[in-house]
């Protein structure tokens, strides 16, 4: 099976060159091209890499469209720009591919160890249990072998039969079109999407705050518009619990007071132990938090800031979430851009 990796970008960074077309061109498995969407052309020439730009500006999907359509191989490798893969990522995806219930498989984006101590911080909130939220802690940690049936592009490897079927990724939905492939995969193809740890890759994550709460308003703002029109993938307790928390920690005190002042005491009461019990336990939820970074780490100060970067990020993605639920859904159909 031949792969065609495809990577779409703006401008080539630095850990373009050095970390992720170099890892790649490490993998023990060696039958791949590597397909290179920058907006414009750039000098650098690697082995096995075919630079395609794709001025004027389009988005990551079109440009995933475009470098699918020139892809020679029959299986499609997506992989982030701010990634870099393990030694052995195709190996271990084209084993689980040769099934044919499976349309595509992905694994952890783990965040790499030399990052700079404020990303990590940011990695440290996506790979906890509380701080990954609906999204599932396995998406940034190592986690079970299991199906899946939404999964980031960071990460997902896809046959290009199974791709072309459902119409490719549509770029309406940035930063969420791999939310939309992945459910058509599963649901309109009855196909499986396979979760195996060992398809690992390293992933950058985000500066804390500015950088890192941009990337998580933009999830939170599609994941509400998702619960109107993907209700099978993005329906769920886990993507709900941060705006209920947010509604319960500002409306809490409010209704408290207005029941005192009617002299609802019993009411009141009532409302003052689940209030203070939610914020207990959501308290004690943020401590093991603390006391797992720290397990993983041995860093007390990562330890402690990833507590309030975890509230912080609930509370901001839950202003999103509530935003997108108030989405307006528009039916229009999208074609592939060409070039």
């Amino acid at each position: 099976m031949k792969v065609s990796v495809i990577i779409p970008f703006k401008i080539p960074s630095e850990g373009l060159f050095k970390e992720t077309i170099s890892a790649i061109l490490s993998q023990s498995y060696q039958d791949f091209e590597i397909i290179l969407l920058p907006d414009k052309k750039f000098k650098a020439e690697f082995p096995k890499t075919k630079t395609i730009p794709t001025w004027p500006k389009i988005g990551p999907a079109d440009k995933r469209n475009i470098g699918a359509q020139k892809a020679k191989g029959t299986i499609l490798a997506f992989i982030d720009d701010d990634a870099y893969p393990d030694k052995d990522w195709l190996k271990n995806a084209i084993s689980v591919l040769k099934s044919q219930t499976s349309a595509a498989v992905c694994g952890p984006g783990v965040t790499p160890p030399n990052d700079p101590f404020l990303t990590q911080i940011s990695g440290w909130m996506w790979a906890s249990f509380l701080g990954s939220g609906g999204a599932g802690q396995y998406r940034c940690w190592p986690g079970k072998r299991r199906e899946v049936d939404d999964f980031p592009a960071f990460n997902l490897i896809v046959k290009r039969s199974d791709f072309e079927k459902v119409g490719d990724f549509d770029p309406r939905f940035w930063p969420g079109e791999d939310t939309k492939l992945c459910h058509d995969l599963v649901y309109k193809l009855n196909k499986k999407i396979v979760y195996d740890p060992k398809i690992l890759v390293y992933h950058h994550r985000r500066k804390i705050f500015i950088p890192h709460l941009k990337q998580i308003g933009r999830y939170g703002l599609h994941r509400g518009f998702f619960t109107k029109i993907l209700p099978k993938t993005s329906r769920r307790i886990g993507y709900f619990l941060p705006l209920l928390f947010t509604a319960g920690v500002l409306l809490g005190p409010v209704i408290y007071l207005i029941t005192l002042i009617l002299k609802l005491f019993l009411i009141a009461k009532i409302i003052s132990i689940i209030y203070l019990s939610a914020m207990g336990a959501y308290s004690l939820g943020l401590l093991l938090t603390g006391f797992w970074v720290f397990s993983k780490s041995k860093n007390l100060l990562a330890a402690i800031l990833v507590m309030p970067t975890i509230f912080i990020s609930h509370f901001f993605y839950s202003i999103m979430f509530f935003k997108g639920l108030t989405k307006k859904v528009v039916k229009s159909k999208f074609t592939r851009k060409k070039i």
